[in-house]
């Protein structure tokens, strides 16, 4: 059995299994639930260590449904190696400090057909964009597999060909994972993120890497919406200087559900 192991443990949230616990446990708490109806089918939420980030995933991850979902398709962009389509890993199952989770076999067999859809275990050894939402899922979620797909170029339409293929019911969540602006002055990032959150709430899939590091797989699940009507809702939205970084150069993170319309 291949394991990807944790690459950011330590860094990036603890390494501890209690105090990772203890630490996601506070978060979802200090979230609340947020939810006012439907269960959301897609998520996009930061990816930043958790004393930056923490608080607004925590506020994406508060949503879902405990009971329903059972595997989670999980997208983040790739930072450390360039990349063209979508990898998937050569693990089997991805570990964390708090255990591992199993890979969905029979659902990543479902896309290796796609010239866009490559297996490459390469892009995900070190890469944090996916790891840091494996403890919020497991804390979160009862027991599920994982579909991840570390993003590099490609095409938003061929995202949406691959999320569609493995969209699913009630039993499937997407998270697309993404920081927005980075490194300007607090009040411009503000201005920035605003209108970034303003394009995604109005489906829009015009969102650039200078507005989002994830914009490649956002405007994948934005892209879908021709398929699957959706209804979008900013859950949160602030940045490292609202929680523990300075205000001269910050990063912006959003926290945004999306819910399953029926077709008319």
């Amino acid at each position: 059995m291949k394991v990807r192991h944790p690459a950011v443990a330590g860094s990036f949230y603890p390494d501890n299994p209690d105090i990772l616990a203890r630490s996601v446990d506070a978060m979802l708490f200090e979230a609340g639930n947020v939810r006012t109806g439907k269960y959301p089918k897609a998520l996009i939420a930061p990816h930043a260590g958790y004393i930056y980030s923490g608080p607004t995933a925590a506020c994406a991850y508060t949503l879902l449904n405990t009971d329903k979902i059972r595997r989670v398709v999980l997208l983040g962009p790739t930072h450390r190696t360039l990349l063209s389509g979508l990898a998937l890993p050569e693990a089997d199952v991805f570990e964390t400090p708090l255990g591992s989770i199993e890979l969905d076999r029979d659902g990543m067999a479902q896309v290796q057909h796609l010239a866009q859809v490559t297996i490459e275990g390469g892009s995900h050894a070190f890469e944090h964009s996916l790891e840091v939402h494996l403890p919020f899922l497991q804390r979160k979620l009862n027991q599920f597999t994982l579909i991840p797909f570390a993003v590099g170029q490609v095409r938003p339409e061929m995202v949406a060909e691959v999320l569609n293929l493995l969209w699913g019911g009630e039993e499937t969540v997407i998270v697309i994972s993404s920081d927005l602006s980075h490194y300007h002055p607090y009040e411009t990032a503000m201005h920035i993120d605003a209108e970034t959150a303003e394009t995604i709430i109005r489906l829009e899939p015009i969102i650039t890497h200078e507005q989002a590091c994830g914009a490649t797989p956002i405007n994948g699940l934005l892209a879908c919406t021709e398929k699957h009507p959706l209804r979008p809702e900013l859950i949160d939205l602030r940045n490292s200087g609202d929680t523990a970084g300075p205000r001269d150069q910050v990063v912006g993170y959003g926290a945004f559900a999306f819910y399953e319309l029926e077709h008319t």
